[in-house]
């Protein structure tokens, strides 16, 4: 009898115990999923840039940010772009149409002497970002932002804009990252965002001061559509980082070397000591592709046909 007794004790206490156990395992399992939802908003961070990087808006004319009271996308990747530290931005739009300004007023002499405002000082971009949504659905539903533009501005601003949707509250986005040297798209990436993946995001550090809420883009910090397209895009951009992790730092020098035109007559040299028979003669005006190798004032080139060879640095000039 006693036996039975303390047999159905410890029965007792063992259910206690996973009893208490239980919540402390769904616990565990909620804060997993928090930590992974955290993690998907945030912004990515790089030990190093990069390259220069300038943000373009997408081709088309078709600003179709307007219709939810938005700013450019632009401004928003410029925000993704200045925390991560993994590109330096340079300025395309407003900036640059300033500091020409300014590089007129020193051309007609009107700046104070030693300005130090004029040509060659401003900054190259080694690659172009675009963001733009993805377009897949031709026949727009009028919940879309394509259905509201298209009525207003035709078919062609529904197709491009049809998948930011009112209605189901979706976002299907594109960045592109071009190569201006080559012209070459080095990368691509897509991000999709619901409004079931808001949850706690749209209260996570992703929308708060120190992220893009303090950053002056207005309606994508503070709206839930805005946050549903930050969402898209901050995935798509993280894509595209981890993409780009390969790169060496230095687009210039890891790109073909800019064409030079032949300014005076002369030869193309067998080395660069000038010995040896002349590879052939150099006429004004014809185009050489540096091959990047240099020896003193001699460059190595190679002509349009194909010969290989070595000219002095006096005899060229970089083509325009």
């Amino acid at each position: 009898m006693e036996g039975t007794r303390t047999r159905r004790i410890a029965g007792a206490v063992a259910l206690m115990t996973m009893a208490m156990a239980f919540p402390a395992a769904q616990a565990q399992v909620k804060s997993a999923q928090t930590l992974r939802d955290e993690k998907m908003t945030e912004i990515p961070t790089c030990a190093k840039p990069l390259g220069t990087l300038a943000v373009e808006e997408p081709e088309g004319g078709v600003s179709w940010w307007t219709a939810q009271q938005l700013p450019a996308p632009s401004k928003l990747i410029k925000v993704f772009v200045s925390k991560s530290h993994c590109f330096t931005l340079v300025d395309r739009g407003a900036g640059l149409d300033q500091a020409m300004k300014e590089r007129a007023l020193g051309a007609s002499g009107e700046l104070r002497v030693q300005s130090n405002v004029g040509k060659g000082q401003i900054k190259a971009a080694d690659y172009v970002m675009v963001p733009d949504l993805i377009s897949k659905n031709d026949d727009a539903a009028g919940g879309g932002v394509g259905g509201v533009l298209g009525g207003l501005m035709g078919s062609k601003v529904g197709r491009i804009a049809s998948n930011v949707s009112f209605k189901t509250k979706t976002a299907d986005v594109t960045l592109t990252i071009t190569d201006v040297r080559s012209s070459e798209q080095v990368a691509m990436a897509q991000g999709q965002a619901k409004k079931t993946d808001l949850g706690i995001n749209a209260s996570g550090a992703l929308f708060g001061s120190s992220g893009v809420g303090g950053a002056g883009v207005g309606g994508y910090a503070n709206t839930e559509m805005g946050q549903l397209i930050t969402m898209a895009y901050l995935q798509a951009y993280s894509d595209l980082v981890g993409q780009l992790g390969g790169l060496n730092g230095n687009a210039s020098a890891s790109n073909a070397q800019q064409a030079v035109t032949v300014a005076k007559p002369g030869r193309l040299l067998a080395n660069a000591k000038g010995t040896g028979t002349a590879v052939r003669t150099l006429d004004p005006g014809m185009m050489l592709y540096p091959t990047g190798n240099k020896d003193g004032m001699m460059w190595e080139v190679q002509d349009e046909l194909g010969n290989k060879g070595w000219v002095s640095s006096t005899l060229i000039e970089l083509s325009k």
